[in-house]
């Protein structure tokens, strides 16, 4: 009960604390906290840059990230001037109050997004120029981020340089973006489909990546820098360089890389190179890595040059039975094609293949336009396609030129319909159940070039069937019985890829 003109007595029990200005969640210590992920990743980045060497695969899985992080910062820093802006005018005067957070998330995920790329380009093997600047100008806008959000809250006297803080960090953003597609899509992603109108009002050259020029008069010079240029040099280039090689020049094509040299003069199957572009696309040791694996031409062409040698002296026709032309055909040209005379060759296996692809959608289709040859890919499908989904395939399969059945459920029941598809050029059975009985049964397929059995049971007792194929130019026998160095039937001498 109170009493007139006595004062309440305070309550004994505990009191809510009440946070002061050296609490760790105030803003002056917050702003501290979120300075230590960004000195961390500067020295990081400037004591242990990217070498070009590949490292722990829970660092690169950690990386692997950078590219879903780093879209938070470029969202939330770019919304900061909008809202400034915007908050100008006294009805959306509002607005302004969120800058301050936003600032600090942007803050926070532009350091993470900087550590998760340090991880990535330590890690996967990652150097050159391109990586370099793409990795400082991240950094550089954490730090951009950082001193605009502790410029805000300062007098008004510095609110220009706040505004310049911002306007510089719009500039960072655009310009870090500009270097991470050129490492992902390569250096000229943003005009490589500008309109020819365009590029001329423009002035603007083709900024495609180069090469050294070699003499056109040599076999390395014509035949064989033209593949690395088009194929090779956005990931093994003068900017960037992954894994230490750069084949933009027959001097650093010859120094290898960070395991050493990758091509051995005079020995084909112990350079490295011809083993990565000989393997099948789905290795993780393939390359080009990400794009369409070279052109049995371009393999040859490479192939002879290593064999003769690998010398950049060498006349350009020195080298008999080398394929003719260039190695890079400079432009397409589509054929003219007779609609009537199409539906004509495919009459007799018309109807089925429209039913298949209802059944087995993307799995077949036309070798090209004016062909009546399929392509069989069930890899598409993976476990769920097995020896009586093949079987579904009988009233095609003597038109099937292609057969890609790899990491499938097919077993050795399958290889009565694989012995059916007689003009198979290429069959893929990589990571299947098939086993010496399935390829013993394969006699009829002389038409064969490319086989690949890579991580099946087969056993040497195959070759001697194998060696009998006329045409065969590819053997694929990695992670099988068949080891190197082992005795091989002479017609399979250099066919053989592990």
């Amino acid at each position: 009960m109170n009493v007139p003109g006595r004062i309440p007595q305070q309550s004994s029990g505990p009191s809510t604390p009440v946070p002061d200005a050296g609490s760790i969640f105030s803003p002056s210590r917050l702003r501290l906290v979120l300075l230590a992920p960004i000195l961390t990743v500067t020295i990081l980045a400037a004591f242990l840059p990217p070498d070009g060497n590949e490292r722990a695969d829970w660092i690169q899985f950690i990386g692997g990230f950078h590219p879903l992080a780093v879209h938070f910062p470029i969202a939330l820093f770019l919304l900061v001037p909008i809202l400034e802006i915007a908050g100008r005018n006294t009805r959306f005067a509002y607005l302004r109050l969120s800058a301050d957070f936003i600032l600090a998330l942007a803050t926070l995920s532009a350091s993470a997004a900087a550590v998760l790329g340090w991880c990535l380009a330590r890690s996967g093997a990652y150097s050159g120029r391109l990586i370099t600047q793409h990795m400082w100008a991240g950094i550089v806008l954490c730090f951009v981020c950082w001193v605009g959000w502790m410029l805000r809250t300062q007098p008004r006297e510095l609110s220009l340089t706040y505004g310049c803080a911002l306007a510089l960090g719009v500039g960072l953003v655009a310009w870090t973006g500009y270097r991470g597609g050129q490492l992902s899509l390569g250096p000229n992603h943003l005009t490589e489909h500008m309109p020819n109108v365009l590029r001329n009002l423009l002035g603007r050259a083709d900024s495609r990546a180069t090469s050294v020029v070699a003499d056109p008069n040599t076999f390395y010079g014509a035949r064989v820098q033209p593949i690395f240029t088009a194929c090779c040099i956005n990931c093994h280039g003068e900017d960037k360089h992954k894994g230490n090689l750069r084949l933009d020049s027959y001097r650093t094509l010859m120094r290898g890389g960070k395991d050493g040299p990758v091509i051995e003069a005079g020995n084909i199957h112990g350079s490295d190179l011809f083993r990565r572009i000989t393997l099948p696309a789905s290795h993780d040791d393939f390359m080009p890595k990400g794009k369409q694996p070279l052109t049995a031409d371009q393999v040859k062409a490479i192939e002879l040059w290593i064999g003769s040698g690998a010398s950049d002296t060498l006349a350009v026709n020195a080298i008999k039975n080398a394929p003719s032309g260039s190695a890079v055909p400079a432009e397409v040209e589509f054929e003219e094609i007779d609609p009537v005379a199409v539906a004509k060759l495919r009459s007799v296996i018309a109807a089925p293949v429209s039913q298949l692809q209802k059944q087995f959608p993307g799995v077949l289709d036309y070798d090209s336009r004016a062909s009546a040859d399929l392509r069989l890919n069930a890899s598409l499908l993976g476990g769920k396609f097995g020896d009586r989904d093949l079987e579904v395939f009988a009233p095609v399969a003597e038109h099937i030129i292609a057969a890609n059945l790899s990491g499938t459920a097919v077993t050795d029941h399958s290889a009565a319909a694989i012995a059916c598809m007689k003009k198979l050029r290429l069959l893929q059975l990589m990571d299947t159940r098939i086993t010496d009985a399935t390829v013993l049964r394969l006699q009829a397929l002389n038409q064969l070039e490319s086989l690949n059995l890579y991580g099946t049971a087969i056993t040497p007792a195959v070759l001697p069937m194998i060696a009998r194929f006329p045409k065969l130019a590819h053997f694929y026998v990695g992670q099988t019985g068949i080891r190197p160095g082992k005795s091989v039937p002479e017609n399979l001498v250099g066919k053989l890829v592990f």
